[in-house]
């Protein structure tokens, strides 16, 4: 059975991204032997991670329903339990049911032609 791709171009493309993947998790370990002093530089660092999450999910969240406002009360509804010290279930729970409510609401409100 003949396939219509090449496994050496595929290899290849494989060897690649991963050579592309490591070394940027690489080149910092070897050139930065010595602990970084400077404050600024350690703070954009440290918040670096949550930054990059909240760049990624923020999209997620804003297009998983079936309109944004939906999609914003359900994230309002989180924030403020997860402000509120609730557990990880009950957040998820709470933006899942006022999600839900307002789509049912939603479908009720007059749309202009």
């Amino acid at each position: 059975m003949e396939h219509s791709y090449n496994y050496l171009y595929v290899l290849a493309a494989v060897a690649v991204m991963a050579i592309v993947t490591y070394i940027p998790r690489m080149l910092p370990l070897t050139f930065m032997r010595r602990k970084i002093q400077n404050r600024f530089i350690r703070s954009f660092l440290y918040y670096v991670p949550y930054a990059v999450l909240a760049a990624m999910t923020l999209p997620g969240i804003l297009y998983s329903t079936a309109n944004v406002v939906s999609a914003v009360t359900g994230m309002a509804a989180a924030i403020f339990l997860a402000y509120k010290k609730k557990g990880l279930l009950i957040v998820a729970l709470g933006a899942v049911f006022v999600v839900f409510v307002t789509e049912q609401l939603w479908a009720y409100v007059p749309m202009p032609l």
